[in-house]
């Protein structure tokens, strides 16, 4: 059996193993070592294939003995091939990854001018990408260099934004290197960000209606050309279409609105079950760091006070992946909310006959009549909501239907 894996200095949580899983069977590791440890481990290290990741894609390149034209042109080696001869093959299947997510997502690049945040080994690649698909121009955008953040307004008519650098990536998320509104020419947005699947950038690309796309499509690309250069076997475009889709269902929140007393934490708690993921209420939250109840919180502080605290609670778990998160009434009442439950999550609306809706221990429900607020907040759920699920009838049925739809 090969003996392959993913290298690197601090790898963290990785999913190469699982989507290399996907697409052969041999061995795959993760290496992490210091760059003390790098020589050695390239010169006798055991293994047939890696992949590299940083910060060695540039301190690989003197151990191989040959680079593909790709590794050559980029400066770039983030997959390496052991050779029969013992000797050591570098390529670069991050162009091959880059170009497909473009590609994939229809973005057109041809005569546009493209911008590339960020300056590091990804910057690299989506420079060469852009440049090889035809831009008329490619601006790296740094920090410190010529063309950076605080003039980048001399860049107004940019078609093309790339981001390569790590803004907005899980645990930092909600932070976007750039204004879009800046730019009124944009036609396409690229982040190689993939956690969370939207990033803030991604967000407000959405919002402004321009074409958006994040990284997981290009991790999955490389990672199907990485096994094809360790296999020496073709496989086809259709793999990557079929483990993206598997990666972003398993890595996507499922995120459940509705009025009160609707049966969203019900339909929740058998999602999980069903599911085997774990759930997240953010009442639930609020009250066990407030250590009060939530009629205690709105007689205190407020529905303010308790908005501010729910909203909270939703920046803290609307960043995690592959959970269930069961949402109070109200969230729809803060437009910010959506973000932060869409940045990872596909929202179901959970509708039930306001004259079957439970009223117990709900502050606002015991003090409306029900008929108003829910008229009231329709259009925040219709904007909200992904899919919509009918809870006036058996639990069993609204949750298999849900299952049914985020397939």
């Amino acid at each position: 059996m090969l003996k392959c894996g993913l290298l690197g200095e601090k790898l963290g949580h990785s999913y190469s193993p699982q989507i290399h899983s996907m697409l052969a069977d041999y061995e795959y590791k993760l290496f992490e070592k210091s760059p003390e440890e790098l020589e050695d481990f390239l010169k006798s290290g055991e293994f047939d294939g890696l992949n590299v990741t940083i910060p060695y894609k540039k301190s690989v390149m003197p151990y191989c003995a040959e680079l593909s034209p790709t590794a050559a042109q980029i400066g770039s080696v983030n997959t390496i091939v052991r050779r029969s001869d013992g000797s050591l093959y570098g390529d670069n299947t991050d162009a091959f990854g880059f170009e497909n997510l473009i590609v994939h997502n229809g973005i057109e690049v041809k005569g546009k001018k493209a911008l590339v945040l960020g300056t590091g080994g990804a910057s690299v690649t989506a420079q060469a990408v852009l440049k090889n698909l035809g831009a008329s121009e490619v601006v790296v955008i740094s920090r410190r260099g010529e063309d950076n953040y605080e003039n980048i307004a001399k860049h107004a008519d940019a078609e093309i934004i790339a981001n390569t650098t790590p803004v907005g990536m899980y645990p930092n998320n909600g932070k976007a290197a750039v204004d879009l509104t800046q730019f009124p020419k944009l036609s396409g947005v690229l982040d190689v960000v993939y956690n969370p699947a939207r990033t803030a950038l991604l967000l407000q690309a959405e919002k402004l209606g321009i074409p958006c796309a994040g990284g997981l499509y290009m991790l999955v690309s490389q990672a199907k050309r990485s096994c094809e250069l360790f296999t020496g076997k073709s496989i086809p475009d259709s793999e990557i279409d079929r483990i993206e889709r598997v990666l972003s269902h398993q890595m996507q929140n499922i995120v459940i609105i509705g009025m009160p007393g609707s049966g969203k934490t019900a339909v929740s708690t058998m999602l999980a079950e069903r599911l085997g993921r774990k759930i997240f209420d953010t009442d639930t939250i609020v009250s066990e760091k407030a250590g009060v109840t939530i009629p205690e919180i709105f007689a205190a502080q407020g529905e303010a006070g308790f908005r501010k605290l729910e909203t909270e609670a939703t920046a803290e778990v609307g960043k995690l992946s592959g959970n269930i998160i069961s949402t109070g009434g109200g969230v729809v009442t803060v437009a910010g909310n959506y973000e932060l439950l869409h940045q990872n999550g596909v929202i179901v609306w959970i509708e039930r006959d306001t004259n079957k809706l439970a009223r117990d221990g709900r502050p606002i429900s015991l003090s409306s009549d029900l008929n108003e607020l829910y008229a009231a907040r329709l259009p925040l759920y219709e904007r909200f909501a992904d899919i919509k699920a009918d809870n006036n009838g058996d639990i069993n049925d609204t949750v298999n239907a849900i299952m049914e739809m985020i397939k």
